[in-house]
């Protein structure tokens, strides 16, 4: 979701940064965002607690980031360009899921963008399993959900975790180059690379 359907890492390192400025720790927070791409938020607040001990207790910690990155989504909406209409289509061909590094809340706030939820047969979050990404287990358990075996699924990821995600479940990976460059993405074990929706548009559909 985040850097395929909506143009949400801008946001997620914006929303992270303001609030360990807030904490004191805007210069030196000692945290490389790229890193955590396709990972889940609790991941990167545990390094974080990691290296600074804080006194906000994690819980509280990601709850004032949420509240700020759930904002900026409402205000700005920054779906990608051509999103809505690959999605639309492919649902008619295909049954889709959506696994996302994201918890719920985040989720529902990016789906109610031009009533997303109704094309997606199953959701699954960070939240419902034990490992983030680099680990298959939400490819998994979103294709468990779905139906439908590994071998039969096809993954669009942003992010090196992603793919290295897929590819471990079993699946087929595309890769779009909204977030890490193409050299990058192949390396992690892309099946196929676009730059732009219209390019996944003609293998698919």
């Amino acid at each position: 979701m985040d850097g395929v359907i909506v143009d949400s890492e801008p946001l997620h390192e914006q929303s992270f940064l303001e609030v360990w400025d807030e904490l004191g720790y805007g210069n030196n927070h000692g945290i490389h965002l790229p890193d955590f791409y396709g990972r889940s938020d609790r991941v990167v607040w545990e390094e974080f607690i990691e290296k600074h001990n804080p006194t906000p207790a994690i819980e509280k910690l990601i709850g004032l980031r949420e509240e700020r990155l759930i904002r900026m989504l409402r205000e700005q909406k920054p779906l990608f360009d051509g999103v809505t209409d690959l999605i639309q289509h492919l649902a008619k061909r295909y049954p889709l899921g959506l696994a996302s590094g994201s918890i719920h809340r985040v989720i529902d706030e990016v789906l109610a963008m031009k009533n997303l939820r109704f094309y997606f047969k199953d959701i699954t979050s960070s939240e419902d399993v034990s490992e983030p990404k680099p680990s298959p287990e939400i490819f998994l358990l979103s294709a468990k959900s779905l139906g439908v075996s590994p071998e039969n699924c096809c993954v669009i990821e942003d992010t090196v975790n992603g793919i290295k995600a897929a590819k471990a479940a079993g699946m087929t990976t595309v890769a779009i180059t909204n977030t890490f460059d193409a050299s990058s993405l192949f390396d992690a074990g892309a099946d196929a690379i676009c730059s732009d929706y219209s390019a996944i548009h003609s293998q698919f559909i």
